[in-house]
This record gives structure tokens, C-alpha cells and sequence, in this order.
């Protein structure tokens, strides 16, 4: 990165005290980890800061920050899926199962959306707990409005199908709104 003026800098604080708590709450709901959300929201900051002299005369500079945090969240995600997959062949030979198979009647919505895969959960947070618009959420996500649109239908049934209930934007944007408050530091 080449030298950033005082307006430049300016500019770029002044994004990161009015985004920063938004986008680590963001991070907290995609990987349902409220520990790595602050990191996430911080690396993805620091991603916007180098690019910043080409960000800043963009015409969505917070959808691009969004799609960062998208992006390095579904790392994490994939990292520790790996991970888990790589424990769970070490163990492999052990009988026990730590798992219930029946835990319809006691998930929550953070479970629930943890079950989801990862772009239909993207969908969802941002449409229903960041009240984006269909486009918005397009813009963060760099996919299509029609995209937008199917995983959003996809994942609210399959909300309603683990939470049991006919009702779920509502219950699920209050549970959102609950979880994100702080900064992603609530659990």
C-alpha cells in the first residue's frame, strides 16, 4: 500500500467506529463463534485497510467489507469442519457417540442457523437480522438477487423444519437481535 493522506485515514476511522461492532456481529452469526467474531471483523478491516485508496470511491464500501467478513467466515467454517472431520477419523474407533440425534424439540435459533449451510445462513443473517434488502445481501454476498432470493426461501423452510414452528422470521430476527448486541460478544 502506497502512502494514505490525513483525509484518507480520516475516512477509514471514521468506517471503522461506524461498521466495526456491525461486521463482527456479522462474523459471530455465520460462525456461530462469538471468541473469533472480533478477529474476523478485525482481519476483514484490516483487508479493507490495505485496499483502502481503491475502497473508499466505491459505491458500497460496507456491502464490500460484508463480503469480506462472508468470505472469512466461511473459511473459518470450512476450516473447522476439516478439522472436526480430521478428529472424528482419529476417534473413529472409539464406540461412544457424545451426539443426540434428537434435539429438534431443544435447538435453538443459533443451532438451528449453525445446521444450515453456509450461504443459506449468510442469506438469512443478512436479510433477517440486518433488515438488508435482497440487493444488499446480493452485493455482500457477490451472488445474484434471484440467489438471494432461493436460499433465503430454502433456508427459512428449513428453519421452520428444525425449529417447528410456522413463524420463524420473527423469532429469529428477535434472537438475532439479541445475540448480536455488544458486538458479538454476547452469547
Amino acid at each position: 500500500m502506497g502512502t494514505v493522506d490525513d483525509d484518507a485515514f480520516m475516512e477509514f476511522h471514521a468506517f471503522f467506529e461506524r461498521h466495526y461492532a456491525e461486521l463482527s456481529r456479522l462474523a459471530h452469526l455465520l460462525t456461530g463463534e462469538p471468541d473469533a467474531a472480533d478477529d474476523l471483523a478485525a482481519d476483514a478491516l484490516l483487508a479493507l485497510w490495505h485496499r483502502w485508496d481503491r475502497i473508499r470511491g466505491a459505491d458500497h464500501p460496507v456491502a464490500y467489507a460484508r463480503g469480506v467478513v462472508a468470505n472469512l467466515a466461511r473459511s473459518r467454517v470450512r476450516s473447522a469442519v476439516r478439522e472436526r472431520r480430521r478428529i472424528a477419523l482419529f476417534w473413529s474407533q472409539r464406540e461412544e457417540r457424545a451426539e443426540n440425534p434428537d434435539v429438534a424439540g431443544v435447538v435453538d435459533v443459533q443451532e438451528a442457523l449453525r445446521r444450515l449451510p453456509f450461504r443459506k445462513r449468510a442469506c438469512v443473517v443478512l436479510r433477517h437480522a440486518f433488515d438488508l434488502s435482497e440487493r444488499d445481501t446480493a452485493l455482500a454476498l457477490g451472488v445474484s438477487v434471484g440467489t438471494v432470493k432461493s436460499q433465503t426461501s430454502k433456508a427459512m423452510a428449513e428453519l421452520q423444519r428444525l425449529l417447528g414452528t410456522r413463524h420463524v422470521p420473527r423469532p429469529v430476527h428477535a434472537a438475532m437481535a439479541r445475540t448480536g448486541e455488544a458486538g458479538g460478544r454476547n452469547r
